[in-house]
């Protein structure tokens, strides 16, 4: 991994560009409290901002620690050459127009290899960014207006898109933030790489990631190890859905995973927390700030009305997160603080006897923090400054002041709507050591996020297994797909195959009744009608052979007693690996939506968890009293197929078993299929 120590915590900058770029440059550094050297070059102009120009890099001094480049995409390439030749630190390449140009534009991708040869061992960020701010530092390799400020510690947050990171920037929910980088096109230098030397500043406390494409997968393994060793939690963003592994419908397989599927299941393996939307993002970087991952979901919630505490109830079942029963001791304690006029639960509705007497309140809150819950939070809106005043909203901040020195549990205020709480209130929560939170909604997932981090960092996953694509890639017959799979031990059904239709008939009595009838070399059999099933004597199957339109059959025994259906995929993803899909079988498998992915390889205890998450998994079970499933059989099979891919990583492309039948004593592959091409040398 490439140093980049120095282009993260300068104590000297150039800055190349032309007149508009370079200035706003060096008056961002100057803007922020940047106390080292600032070195403008610029062709023409003898001084910019106030400070002497340089003509070139070579010109220079010595060799700046940190240069923003901000010249044309040619001329960038250049200038990044003479900072490598002279051992700059690194460089932020602010120019457009190379690899992400070339689709419109054939150089583009000439370009960016030539800018990689011209960096040599320099590290270099983007092309095609914004750079980075150093809050802790006040290093500002930025070239536009963000709305930061210099902070002592506080989280780290890289992005693949510059104007996301200006609109975090100008974030008013009174998150610390320590870094902000932006990784343009990750020429050299990716999101994760970034992120690994973030990490190794002790003043980060928590590192978030907005990512359109999680590309080098074993850069992101690397980078959720050192998170796991330096005990700060991880929470991602990420955006985009391709629908290249999607090409190849041949299957329900293909049509429920993808690009998407792959990367959610990627970050799920590596812990890091997944959300949906910035405002749930900035929250749980918030709370990852405060006090780290929590070590539970459990949480205490107090409010003044009836209609806030069902809001956080019914918002609560949306989330992974739980609201336990009170305490003999929190009940002695919320007794004494309210009166008999209040019914004690969880959620709390305290009503509003005790409001205006912070004392009171303090007293009300400590009760409450006294429980086995990981985190008590008080849902309070404020008032807007501009008609109402903030005055009466004192007494719940001495009672906050009051209740965090009795207990070293975490407490938040939580706001119904996010724009309730100004920045200047969080602020001042925030040095009482009270979190605050913007909107209940997003709080809970903050919470959630940060539970799944704590129980991530238990587990040592496995890595992921990547590969190269196939050559020309082709449907294997259903026979001969359930031929490879039962050599590594997939349950299949007795069978026969006939080369003709006088043949097939004869196989009845070979086989036995009931059978089951297939033409063979087609995909989608029973939609094109090439499927009898429940065939019970010589007549019925000699009708069903006449009414297919294809000369070569399969014959099979027909499984019965089946306690349910599965589905069970793997299909490549181009970017991530491979993606192993349960599901309910049959064409339940999209009509329900019924599905779990997870990334290969995985244990039997990953499959045991990933059954579990599915709705069919009661009916696996025994159901009201049903026959319940061989859960170990089950197991078996999908392990038999990963156990094949993994042994022909570089040819298989998909690989279905729909359905996998499944009864008390077997699970059976009634249908399979196998997609493969020739090793990519």
């Amino acid at each position: 991994m490439l140093d980049l120590n120095r282009l993260l915590r300068p104590k000297s900058i150039a800055v190349v560009g032309g007149g508009f770029w370079c200035r706003s440059v060096v008056e961002q550094c100057q803007k922020i409290g940047f106390t080292g050297e600032i070195w403008p070059i610029h062709s023409r102009a003898k001084n910019v901002a106030g400070l002497p120009a340089f003509n070139s890099v070579d010109d220079l001094p010595s060799a700046p620690d940190a240069t923003f480049i901000g010249v044309n995409r040619v001329a960038t390439i250049g200038v990044t050459k003479s900072l490598s030749a002279r051992g700059g630190g690194g460089a932020v390449c602010f120019a457009s127009g190379f690899l992400e140009a070339a689709a419109e534009d054939e150089e583009g991708a000439q370009l960016q290899k030539q800018l990689l040869e011209a960096a040599a061992g320099m590290p270099i960020i983007g092309p095609n960014c914004y750079g980075l701010i150093n809050y802790l530092d006040g290093v500002a390799l930025w070239p536009d207006q963000h709305g930061g400020k210099r902070v002592d510690r506080g989280v780290a947050i890289i992005t693949q898109s510059s104007n996301i990171a200006i609109n975090i920037s100008m974030q008013q929910r009174a998150l610390p933030i320590a870094y902000i980088a932006t990784a343009g096109n990750q020429a050299q230098t990716g999101l994760a790489a970034i992120g690994q030397s973030l990490l190794l500043d002790d003043r980060v406390s928590a590192l978030g990631l907005h990512i359109e494409g999680l590309g080098d997968i074993t850069a992101f393994e690397e980078l959720a190890l050192a998170a796991k060793k330096a005990g700060k939690g991880i929470v991602a963003i990420k955006v985009g859905q391709s629908e290249q592994a999607q090409t190849a419908a041949i299957s329900h397989t293909a049509s429920l995973t993808g690009s998407e599927v792959g990367a959610r299941a990627v970050l799920k393996r590596l812990g890091i927390a997944r959300v949906e939307s910035l405002p749930e993002f900035m929250e749980t970087l918030k709370l990852l700030h405060f006090c780290g991952p929590l070590a539970g979901n459990s949480v205490a919630s107090i409010s003044c009305s009836g209609g806030e505490a069902s809001l956080i109830a019914d918002i609560g079942l949306s989330y992974d997160v739980q609201f336990p029963e009170l305490t003999k001791t929190q009940r002695i304690g919320l007794r004494a603080a309210l009166g008999p006029m209040v019914a004690l639960a969880n959620p709390l509705d305290y009503h509003t006897y005790i409001w205006g007497d912070g004392q009171a309140i303090g007293v009300m809150i400590s009760a409450m923090m006294q429980g086995e819950q990981d985190i008590t939070i008080l849902i309070v809106d404020f008032p807007r400054k501009d008609r109402c005043s903030l005055a009466a909203w004192d007494c719940v901040l001495e009672g906050a002041a009051i209740a965090v020195e009795k207990s070293s549990s975490p407490l938040a205020f939580a706001t119904t709507l996010s724009e309730n709480l100004p920045e200047e209130v969080a602020e001042k929560l925030m040095a009482l050591s009270v979190l605050p939170l913007h909107g209940l909604n997003e709080s809970l997932a903050a919470i959630e996020a940060s539970h799944f981090i704590a129980i991530a960092r238990k587990a040592t996953p496995l890595p992921i297994v990547i590969s190269k694509p196939s050559n020309d890639p082709i449907l294997i017959d259903e026979t001969d797909s359930k031929e490879l799979l039962s050599a590594y031990g997939l349950d299949v059904p007795q069978r026969a195959l006939a080369s003709s239709p006088e043949e097939a008939t004869g196989l009845g009595d070979v086989i036995g009744y009931p059978l089951v009838l297939k033409g063979r070399g087609i995909a989608h059999k029973t939609e094109m009608g090439a499927v009898k099933v429940g065939l019970t004597s010589f007549s019925e199957l000699k009708v069903a052979v006449s009414q297919m339109d294809v000369q070569t059959f399969l014959v099979e025994e027909m499984v019965s007693g089946a306690v349910c259906e599965l589905l069970v995929g793997v299909a490549r993803d181009p970017v991530h690996g491979f993606v192993l899909t349960l599901a309910a079988g049959g064409v339940m498998a999209e009509l329900l939506g019924d599905q779990i992915s997870q990334i290969l390889p995985v244990s039997r205890e990953d499959v045991v968890e990933a059954l579990r998450s599915l709705k069919i998994y009661k009916i696996l079970m025994g159901y009201r009293g049903n026959s319940a499933a061989d859960l170990d059989r089950v197991l078996d099979a999908v392990l038999a197929v990963q156990s094949y891919v993994i042994d022909h990583l570089n040819e298989v492309e998909e690989v279905e078993i729909n359905p996998l039948v499944v009864t008390p004593e077997r699970a059976i592959a009634v249908d399979a299929l196998i997609r493969k091409g020739g090793k990519d040398e």
